[in-house]
């Protein structure tokens, strides 16, 4: 495993990568540890703000092209922080079940199964874990 690859990519993926990277850290703790508290509304904030970088760089990277310089991983992109802004206003309005299924569903098909995607073969976070 080396980093090498992933740092001499272009600007926008070590950001994009590790904004997931940490925000898939985060989300592991934030599913895990108690609702409704302080430290869970903080950290969900930071959460938020990871994922709207994840959302916004990714834009900025075209790895694969399909129609012009985007591909549909692209449309993700779009629909991640359109869904953060439901979230957060469930969770202020204190429609607990509308935010956790909508926070799972970020997490569980943003970073999960997209995140899954970046290890296929000829991927940089593929050379990343398993060599070039």
């Amino acid at each position: 495993m080396s980093l090498k690859p992933l740092l001499d990519a272009a600007p926008q993926i070590p950001v994009h990568a590790f904004a997931a990277m940490a925000a898939f850290a985060l989300g592991a703790v934030q599913l895990a540890a108690p609702k409704g508290t302080l430290p869970h509304r903080t950290l969900g904030w930071i959460w938020v703000a990871l994922m709207a970088v994840v959302a916004i760089s990714s834009l900025w990277i075209h790895e694969i092209r399909l129609v012009g310089p985007f591909s549909p991983i692209h449309l993700l992109s779009i629909w991640v922080p359109i869904m953060l802004v439901v979230a957060v206003m469930a969770a202020r309005r204190h429609n607990v079940r509308r935010h956790r299924i909508t926070m799972l569903w970020l997490f569980a098909g943003a970073l999960v199964i997209a995140g899954l995607f970046t290890f296929m073969p000829g991927r940089i976070m593929h050379a990343v874990v398993f060599g070039s």
